[in-house]
């Protein structure tokens, strides 16, 4: 936690304010507009207030944290309370997503910008229902078209948001793992 200064001090409670209802991560010059604020005195003020709440100020720690996540800050349960916060939530209009979702998520995230048919190559199945409902719940979107006219996705900042990732930089590296575009494409070939 840096030294605190009164400016930053003075920032603390309206940006919990605005911290508190913000329905997604909100960017620090937003945050700073929001508060009338210099960006460098919030962005020292939300170092603050995360440290705070970890406790590193010598206080408590709190079931909440402020963490940037997805190009901005936003107030999340705190990472040690998430198995009790799941089963608080359980039975909620919330669900998990099936192991096709799943997989056909990760291969967005890793291909995009990627059209169905390279998807459904990729994975080996059909994926339109299940690429409507990662479209419907908002964590990939249309990107674009290929030049065949294909609709192509990628994952949208609520992917980044609910992975807690603040960019796709943020991705396990996959590269050893992974057949290139050509072994694909003869891969292809061969079936």
């Amino acid at each position: 936690m840096t030294n605190e200064c009164p400016r930053t001090r003075e920032l603390f409670a309206p940006l919990e304010a605005v911290l508190m209802v913000a329905p997604e991560p909100i960017p620090a010059a937003q945050l700073a507009e929001a508060v009338n604020a210099e960006e460098v005195f919030v962005l020292e003020a939300l170092e603050d207030l995360a440290a705070s709440y970890r406790g590193e100020d010598g206080g408590r720690e709190h079931g909440f944290e402020l963490r940037q996540s997805a190009g901005g800050w936003r107030i999340y349960s705190a990472r040690p309370w998430a198995d009790l916060v799941g089963r608080f939530i359980v039975g909620s209009a919330t669900s998990r997503l099936s192991q096709a979702a799943l997989e056909t998520l990760a291969v967005v995230a890793y291909r995009q910008p990627v059209s169905r048919s390279r998807i459904s190559h990729i994975r080996g199945v059909n994926v339109d229902a299940v690429v409507r409902t990662l479209v419907a719940r908002g964590l990939i979107e249309e990107v674009g078209e290929s030049v065949s006219g294909a609709r192509l996705y990628g994952t949208t900042r609520e992917f980044l948001e609910k992975m807690g990732f603040a960019s796709l930089d943020e991705l396990t590296p996959l590269a050893p793992y992974l057949p290139t575009g050509e072994e694909l494409d003869e891969l292809e070939e061969l079936l």
